[in-house]
């Protein structure tokens, strides 16, 4: 089985919770990692999401991984996208 992993970076401009979570994450930069598996048997070459996760570093420095799905993260973001900017009208 051929596993590949790849990294990007989320940048929240405000506060934000993650569905399945009950604390208020600061907003800032957020790693968050997503392995996929190569598809047998095709083709062409085909991947599938296996894992998402987000780091979330917390008190003391402590990083955890924190199991996502791509939807909750979506949704994240689009109401991090959607709050209304400091100082701009509403």
């Amino acid at each position: 089985m051929n596993i590949r992993s790849s990294r990007k970076q989320v940048t929240f401009a405000h506060p934000f919770t993650l569905s399945g979570y009950a604390d208020l994450l600061p907003a800032g930069n957020y790693d968050v990692l997503v392995e996929e598996e190569l598809l047998q048997g095709l083709s062409f070459e085909a991947y599938r999401r296996t894992s998402t996760h987000m780091i979330v570093t917390g008190r003391a420095g402590r990083a955890e991984m924190r199991p996502i799905t791509e939807k909750d993260l979506e949704a994240a973001i689009g109401r991090d996208q959607a709050a209304p900017q400091p100082g701009g009208a509403e």
